[in-house]
């Protein structure tokens, strides 16, 4: 408006000479400017929202939109009609049909703007363009008509945000102004503008003129046979055009992604695709190193694609598989190890709990795990790090163990959109709902391990992010658990349920560190309990610390610089909740009193059949059942096989060979 003004001032203040040049003066200006508005909406498509997108329109090409923003409100009731996402238009361009698509990369053709999935709000809500700057407009910002250059109010089939509809109206221009339906939730339509600025709701068009005019682009698909490739493997990545090119079409391309660079793959990222022919690949072969870079993600991206040529997909994600993982000398919680991982307790960390019994060594405990002179509190975003540490399979160390399913998942996998479907998490093991910690802005940071919060016992708001109960989940299976009790959340079917000591210990610390927190019999509706004690007694008697869970313990203690007292001397649960309560809990002398015996039981898994390699003399061995029950008894000399004739599940096998043990769990596991 102001180049406008000035042009006008132009014509005014010369004779009439120039009085037609003034006005031809005045078109170019108005020309030049163009006017710019939304020209479609997709607020709500069906699955995950992942296709959601916004186009604007200048009625003139290659318009450049420095010094205008785009701002979405929430109108719901507790949107309060204020700004929740803001986008700077600054140093962008509209194409050759004047448009400007925003939305997430799942869009095609790929938007120039890309914005995360899944962010545009279903409604009733608006957007609206305005010739400002995105300081303007910080989140929670009331909606305004300041600077407003045009606005769409819309929905999904909800009633009309009157309030909304009262604040745009407001100005002349938008005086008639109705909030636009696009259709019940997870349609398949779009809000398109027609030539006279009115709305029709019909299949989505991106990148398109709604009337079907303007100038016909080319689009350009990226393919691969796969989408894992590991390292020394030779793909081809395939180019192909909608249409026969006209002229030869030379573009480059880039597999570049944080650290992983030209470095680790070698083939040619400058390509042609002749005049007269739609495709052409390229051949890549991913080197094969000696590093543990940890598993990457190659992004195949185009450059410098001409304005004619669309991008039907873009920024192609490709998983690099490392060779060179590392593989710990402990096994995983389906075939557990005792005894090769040790605490590192400091030398008198549980001294305080001798002599101690009930109310005294509870607390005593808590005076340890919770001392606010000593621990410390990280952040929600931290607890990733920690538990890529604290969970990482020892099969494999690019990847996380996952609780409850009893799998390794590539520690890549972490969630971060509402699609959790091969995704891993972070799982309360005492569920935010029950418990009452909730996030905080600061959880959204990740500063590592020497910025922290102090913390207390009474810091019910750090049970949130404490390490000691949160433990990497399948996404879709830490669903399934919501909030469940344990007892009537057992784990998933068909497996061995090797997480259920785990998770018992770590919900019974979660009592002893938290003043308001408790685990109690039954499945109570009651803020601060969690059930079910009996059962998750049971599983710590019939799952005992292994190695896996020893190593985690070290792990947080090196953030949290607290322990799990339940993991380094696990017979104090009785302690406090079992057959020992009312006892005085002295510590033993040595973690393990009784001399190892080195023998092998294998194999392990077994279908049936295992070996006993290393005895030197008589033994016996004693077989249990996951929940305690002696099955059997076998006596032998020296090297033996035993026949077992058990069902799938987890075992425990005790040989005893001249006041020597040795204690191993067994998992049975027929075809």
């Amino acid at each position: 408006m102001v180049l406008i003004h000035e042009c006008l001032i132009f014509a005014q203040n010369h004779n009439m000479k120039f009085i037609l040049v003034g006005i031809v003066y005045v078109m170019m200006c108005a020309a030049a400017i163009g006017q710019l508005v939304i020209n479609e909406l997709d607020c709500d498509t069906p699955g995950i929202d992942d296709m959601e997108f916004l186009e604007l329109l200048s009625d003139v090409p290659n318009f450049p939109l420095d010094g205008y923003v785009v701002v979405f409100f929430n109108g719901s009731e507790n949107g309060g009609n204020s700004s929740y996402f803001t986008v700077d238009l600054d140093g962008y361009v509209t194409d050759v049909n004047g448009l400007l698509l925003i939305g997430s990369n799942s869009v095609s053709p790929v938007p120039q703007f890309l914005i995360p999935e899944n962010t545009i709000q279903n409604g009733a809500d608006a957007v609206a363009i305005y010739q400002a700057s995105d300081f303007n407009f910080p989140d929670e910002t009331l909606a305004t008509i300041n600077n407003l250059i045009d606005v769409l109010l819309y929905d999904t089939s909800d009633g009309d945000d009157v309030d909304m509809i009262d604040i745009f109206s407001a100005n002349p221009e938008f005086a008639s102004i109705q909030q636009i339906n696009e259709g019940p939730g997870n349609n398949t339509n779009s809000i398109q503008r027609n030539n006279d600025g009115t709305y029709t709701s019909k299949t989505p068009t991106p990148r398109q003129l709604n009337d079907g005019s303007g100038i016909d682009l080319n689009g350009i698909h990226i393919s691969t046979v796969q989408s894992k490739y590991g390292e020394g493997e030779v793909f081809d990545i395939l180019f192909t055009t909608e249409e026969n090119v006209l002229v030869d079409l030379s573009f480059d391309i880039s597999l570049n992604n944080l650290l992983f660079n030209n470095a680790d793959y070698s083939g040619s990222t400058s390509l042609t695709i002749a005049m007269g022919q739609n495709s052409t690949s390229t051949t890549i072969m991913i080197i094969d190193d000696v590093i543990d870079e940890g598993d990457e993600v190659a992004v195949v991206q185009f450059m410098n694609l001409p304005q004619q040529i669309l991008a039907l997909n873009n920024n192609v994600q490709l998983r690099i598989v490392d060779n060179d993982f590392v593989v710990a000398p402990y096994g995983i919680p389906t075939d557990p190890t005792f005894g090769i991982v040790a605490s590192t307790q400091p030398a008198g960390y549980y001294d305080g709990l001798d002599a101690k019994t009930d109310v005294a060594l509870r607390q005593a405990m808590q005076d340890i795990i919770a001392d606010p002179n000593v621990v410390r509190a990280q952040t929600y975003t931290d607890i990733i790090d920690i538990l890529k540490e604290a969970d990482q399979n020892p099969a494999n160390s690019n990847q996380v163990w996952l609780v409850y399913s009893e799998e390794g998942r590539a520690k890549l996998d972490f969630q971060t959109t509402s699609d959790n479907n091969g995704k891993w998490n972070r799982e309360h093991t005492f569920p935010r709902s029950r418990a009452g910690y909730k996030s905080i802005a600061e959880d959204g940071l990740g500063d590592g391990a020497d910025v922290f919060w102090v913390t207390s016992a009474d810091s019910l708001r750090h049970g949130n992010s404490d390490a000691h109960a949160l433990r990497a989940a399948d996404g879709s299976e830490n669903s399934a658990r919501n909030n469940k009790h344990y007892g009537e959340y057992d784990g998933p079917d068909g497996t061995l349920g090797s997480f259920r000591g785990d998770v018992a210990r770590s919900v019974l610390y979660m009592e002893i560190r938290y003043n308001v927190l408790a685990i109690v019999n039954g499945f109570p509706d009651i803020d601060g309990q969690l059930g079910d004690l009996a059962t998750l007694l049971e599983w710590h008697r019939n799952d005992p610390p292994d190695d896996f869970e020893m190593n985690r313990n070290n792990v947080i203690y090196n953030w949290q610089r607290n322990r799990n007292p339940f993991i380094d001397q696990p017979d104090l649960v009785e302690y406090i909740w079992g057959d020992q309560v009312g006892n005085f809990w002295n510590q033993p002398l040595a973690i393990e009193n009784v001399d190892p015996l080195n023998v092998n039981v294998y194999p392990n898994p077994t279908s049936g059949r295992v070996f006993i390699k290393g005895l030197q003399s008589h033994a016996t061995i004693d077989l249990y059942s996951v929940n305690g029950q002696n099955l059997n008894i076998y006596p032998v000399v020296g090297d033996s096989e035993i026949d077992l004739n058990l069902p799938n599940g987890i075992y425990t096998v005790v040989i005893n060979s001249g006041g020597k043990l040795k204690i191993q769990k067994l998992v049975v596991s027929k075809e």
